[in-house]
């Protein structure tokens, strides 16, 4: 082998040891970063969280939109959604728009009443002479539950239909014809075919020319103001189609307070928070502009606190002015609902970035990236 030859083998053979060498030396310097880490994990952890609290800290203006909350939530509580005034029955019916002055006088014609019969005489499904165990079953809410033009739901078309026929229809669909005695009160006089009764109505809307449709109209009109004028009485209305399928079950649950005043009341309470919630966080999002990445992320997160803590903050003071009151009706059963949900999804959502945030940032440092 020529001398040429060996000097040039020897410089690759150098070449390839300084390469090697500094391989080693940057294997080592990474191993040293890894062994740096590793020991320093809690403290580095420890440091990540600091920073997302100062992060996701409510600032000066996160606390004014926090303030605006609560006070619209409070307002929401005693001025728009509290629990209504319960009224007797002929309180209720004075109250009621479009409710006029009745009387029992009904002419006996089987299934077809006049207009002015159905205007002036009270709903057939009220009554209770001679029911003959006809309306039994309802428990403390009685006939609200066993005649079914009491239904929210169902009434708008058997109580229809009843007021149309003077008629009247049980939870178990068996219908009686609607007469009034000698003392001018309605009572069962005989058994009536139900499918007549939905059957006659129909007639009456579609065959029956202008006079078939104003009773008809006037019928659905009467039901409705009916069902409006007996919604906060004592006993209020049933739940809509659980007399049908259980009346016992409907009577026990209206003695429980599940009845249609109450849950139309909670529902209230639950619309009305949902909307301030919705507004505030709408309203915090534009106030924050265009923002990108982490910094979106880090102010939903703040957006997220403001309407968790203000419903949390309304919450406690309804608490404190029902316990304080002993007014039942200050009671905010949808709001604490709707407060229950957001600290369940909005805590699950702020975990979720704040896991991303700090475990990102420690797998960057663990492969060598720069900390952002």
């Amino acid at each position: 082998m020529r001398y040429e030859e060996l000097v040039e083998k020897r410089k690759v053979l150098l070449a390839d040891m300084d390469q090697d060498a500094a391989e080693a030396k940057c294997g080592l310097e990474e191993t040293r970063k890894l062994y740096h880490v590793a020991i320093h994990t809690r403290e580095i952890l420890d440091d990540l969280d600091q920073q997302f609290k100062e992060k996701t800290r409510l600032t000066d203006e996160d606390i004014a939109f926090l303030f605006i909350a609560v006070g619209l939530q409070v307002m929401r509580q005693y001025l728009l959604t509290r629990f209504p005034k319960i009224m007797d029955d002929k309180t209720a019916a004075k109250r009621t728009p479009g409710h006029l002055e009745e009387h029992s006088d009904r002419h006996h014609r089987l299934y077809n009443p006049s207009l002015a019969e159905i205007i002036t005489n009270p709903v057939p499904f009220d009554a209770m002479v001679g029911a003959d165990g006809a309306l039994k079953g309802g428990g403390k809410m009685g006939h609200r539950v066993t005649a079914i033009g009491h239904d929210p739901l169902l009434g708008l078309i058997f109580g229809t239909a009843n007021i149309a026929t003077s008629t009247l229809t049980t939870s178990s669909l068996a219908s009686y014809h609607i007469y009034t005695n000698a003392q001018n009160v309605d009572y069962f006089r005989s058994k009536a075919r139900t499918e007549l009764v939905i059957g006659k109505t129909i007639n009456k809307a579609l065959y029956e020319g202008y006079e078939g449709k104003a009773i008809v109209a006037a019928s659905l009109a009467k039901e409705i103001i009916h069902l409006h004028s007996d919604l906060y009485t004592k006993n209020s209305l049933p739940l809509p189609v659980i007399p049908v399928l259980n009346s016992e079950l409907a009577g026990r649950l209206g003695s429980y307070g599940l009845h249609m005043a109450n849950v139309l009341a909670v529902g209230k309470q639950a619309a009305g928070a949902a909307l301030i919630n919705f507004l505030i966080a709408t309203a915090h999002r534009l106030y924050g502009g265009n923002l990108q990445g982490w910094e979106a992320k880090f102010y939903e997160v703040r957006t997220r606190n403001i309407v968790s803590y203000s419903n949390a903050i309304a919450m406690g003071s309804n608490l404190v002015a029902t316990a304080v009151t002993r007014d039942i009706r200050l009671l905010d059963i949808g709001g604490f609902a709707v407060t229950v949900y957001r600290l369940i999804t909005d805590r699950k959502f702020i975990r979720s970035v704040k896991e991303e945030f700090i475990f990102g940032q420690y797998f960057d440092m663990v492969r060598g990236e720069e900390r952002r």
